[in-house]
């Protein structure tokens, strides 16, 4: 590597890390793209200064990489490093123009989140043995993921003051700490009842006292990993050959509120979606559904 540009990388690092505060992943990442991109511009431009870099240099590069079946979200995150890259060289008077200014930023495939039909998640609920303590809570979280749509992080930091049985309510903490209150449906409420009144203090008696709602076999706060052990496991059970995860329980979530006729903005509340267009991804999956239904009934599909 040149020596300038050698310079310019190491200066990037620590620009990234002391001024901007990047976690040690992130700049990785942007690391990463940044050499890849410097070693691109020396072997095939023989560029050896950040003076000499223009916009075609650029293009071609991602052209380079588009070519070799980058994926849309592995070149936008390379377009994102370069426009960094090149406006600390900007601040750092290592050249007078941005030629990276001028970039689009490739449109991302977003892709339709894996969904459990109704009967399946009913097929899952039934699994846990409920005459256990542990098939009993199990049941409880299986049943809380589906009524509330909770991120796995939401439902295993939910405390005993956030869960409202009686008003049929959860108080959610989110992305960000940011509150959201959640409908509790009967089932659910049925079986957290349940486990809080009869499994829940004896699991507690082999561990500390807490407030966490749901706990692991020794009583301590149950983890998120175990949250997804138990999501595989009972799908397993059920027969269901889809990779389920917590956050399958989410999407399916979701797509059956839609499916039932709620509209958007409720379900982009009860989800937590600062942006509706983040929620909008499962009015495709309602759309397939709806097709579905078009296809099966109308005498002249």
């Amino acid at each position: 590597m040149p020596p300038v540009l050698q310079s310019a990388l190491t200066g990037f690092r620590n620009y990234l890390r002391l001024e901007r505060g990047f976690s040690e992943h992130s700049v990785a990442s942007y690391m990463l793209d940044v050499t890849r991109y410097s070693a691109w511009l020396k072997d095939n431009r023989r560029i050896v200064e950040p003076a000499q870099i223009a916009l075609r240099d650029i293009t071609d590069f991602l052209r380079g990489l588009q070519a070799t079946g980058f994926a849309a979200s592995s070149m936008a995150r390379t377009i994102s490093s370069i426009r960094h890259f090149h406006r600390f060289l900007l601040t750092e008077r290592l050249c007078n123009t941005n030629p990276s200014e001028q970039l689009d930023t490739p449109s991302l495939t977003r892709h339709l989140p894996l969904v459990l039909t109704q009967d399946e998640m009913i097929a899952i609920l039934a699994q846990p043995d409920t005459a256990q303590l542990l098939g009993l809570r199990d049941r409880a979280i299986l049943e809380t993921l589906y009524a509330t749509g909770m991120r796995v992080s939401e439902l295993t930091s939910l405390t005993l003051e956030q869960l409202l049985l009686e008003e049929g309510l959860a108080r959610v903490f989110g992305k960000g700490s940011k509150e959201r209150i959640v409908p509790v449906g009967s089932q659910a409420r049925r079986w957290c009842e349940e486990y809080l009144r009869s499994v829940r203090p004896r699991l507690l008696q082999r561990g500390k006292q807490h407030h966490v709602v749901f706990v692991n076999h020794r009583g301590g706060p149950i983890s998120r990993m175990s949250i997804l052990t138990i999501t595989k496991k009972y799908a397993a059970l059920a027969g269901i050959s889809m990779d389920v995860h917590p956050h399958t329980f989410r999407h399916s979530f979701a797509t059956h509120l839609l499916e039932g006729g709620a509209d958007l903005r409720s379900v982009q509340e009860m989800l937590g979606h600062a942006d509706i267009s983040t929620t909008q991804i499962y009015t495709h999956v309602d759309r397939d559904y709806i097709k579905e239904v078009h296809r099966t009934f109308h005498p002249r599909s």
